[in-house]
């Protein structure tokens, strides 16, 4: 889902034995917090790849909110992610599992997935689950219903047609960016209109997942998963596997190229809702993400690596990327800037060039458009320190995280 993966930096490795400890960016909180609250924290720190500096930087009561909304779907994605789960078993689990959040005892001991611990020590995810505010539960257990209903239904079959390719994001990440527009509402930190506009609330969750889709196509097709929509792979392939055959690279190509053209086409929502957001630390949770996606989407675009290798964005424009994504003018310009980088890959034979040419110019004309700057801006002290100390964590991790894959799996630790 959108929270499970996201635009992946060259550091980006699990940072266990950093993250052992409680959280980093709300240690002013952790003296009011309940000892299964600051556990929820742990595995928080544990199992997130991208999103706990993001999540733990959130404002009051939304940070508990969105850091249980997050660890409840990282459970329910570890189901659906089990292989070793039998379908007749799998199937009801998924269906049911928002039901699981009021039983108090419920918890699943027999995964052999990597985040295993959320489903073995569930009962306190739901214990703090229980403990938010009716606004809140009531957002998540509908997410929560809804997102497991539609990852049973595409366990059994594969992505056949575009539609279909989006009607599956929508499930796995649309109904997180839905989710988390809700909470936002419920907060009071941002208008009703955010929690209210679904269709663009789904549109930021569908261009972070397709931006994984697109290029993870290695790692999922080693792993036997397919992804790529059959109607965009079979117009250049007999099997979608084909493409890491080097004589079929330019039919790999234009494939990828034709994705990445239609992921381009939620960029333009992605710059309308992000300039309706008035409170800086939701501002910060939802830009940076979508600033890191399109960098990655643009280092996709045209690049063999895609069908060879792992597509990286370097640490230190990572970094760049999250102290610049403060404010809608500078997430204009990072979003203009690797929409010109696209635009510089476009070759003249590509089938989609007319297609990716017309997104691209869509996205000019609403990356130049001006915003009346909604944000409470924060003093510049606060902001600066916030953001430093996330990009400086995220410097940290890429040294700490080689040690900390040797520690073991967590129940060692």
């Amino acid at each position: 889902s959108i929270f499970v993966k996201a635009a992946r930096p060259s550091c980006a490795l699990r940072p266990t034995s950093f993250y052992r400890h409680t959280t980093f960016l709300c240690l002013s909180c952790q003296e009011s917090m309940s000892e299964s609250l600051r556990t929820c924290y742990v595995y928080l720190n544990q199992t997130s790849r991208s999103f706990a500096a993001v999540i733990q930087a959130l404002d009051g009561e939304l940070r508990h909110a969105v850091c249980i909304f997050y660890l409840v779907l990282r459970a329910l994605d570890t189901v659906e992610d089990d292989m070793t789960i039998p379908l007749e078993k799998k199937v009801p689990m998924l269906n049911n599992f928002h039901t699981y959040l009021y039983q108090d005892e419920w918890c699943f001991t027999e995964s052999q997935e990597k985040d295993r611990q959320v489903l073995e020590d569930f009962p306190t995810i739901s214990l703090e689950f229980r403990n938010l505010a009716q606004e809140y539960r009531e957002v998540i257990s509908d997410i929560c219903h809804r997102m497991g209903v539609g990852m049973a239904e595409f366990l059994e079959k594969k992505v056949e047609s575009m539609k279909e390719w989006d009607k599956y994001c929508h499930y796995v990440a649309g109904l997180v960016g839905i989710g988390l527009s809700q909470l936002f509402s419920a907060s009071q930190l941002e208008d009703p209109e955010v929690g209210q506009d679904s269709d663009l609330a789904n549109s930021m969750g569908l261009f972070l997942q397709k931006t994984n889709i697109i290029r993870d196509y290695l790692e999922d097709t080693q792993d036997g998963r397919a992804f790529w929509p059959k109607e965009a792979w079979s117009q250049f392939a007999d099997r979608l596997e084909d493409f890491v055959q080097p004589e079929k690279l330019e039919s790999a190509l234009s494939c990828l190229n034709f994705l990445v053209t239609d992921a381009l086409r939620h960029v333009p929502d992605v710059i309308t809702y992000l300039s309706r957001l008035r409170n800086q630390s939701v501002f910060n949770f939802c830009a940076i993400p979508q600033v890191m996606a399109i960098a990655t989407l643009s280092a996709c675009y045209n690049n063999p690596m895609v069908f060879q290798g792992v597509v990286k964005i370097r640490k230190g424009q990572a970094v760049t990327l999250m102290m610049e994504a403060t404010n809608m003018r500078a997430v204009q310009a990072i979003i203009a800037q690797y929409s010109q980088e696209i635009l510089h890959k476009v070759s003249l034979t590509d089938p989609s060039r007319d297609k990716t040419l017309h997104a691209l110019a869509v996205i000019r004309e609403k990356s130049q458009s001006s915003y009346a700057n909604r944000a409470n801006h924060l003093s510049p002290m606060y902001l600066s320190a916030a953001m430093l100390l996330a990009a400086l964590s995220w410097q940290y991790l890429s040294t700490t995280a080689a040690q900390a894959q040797g520690t073991g799996d967590m129940q060692g630790q």
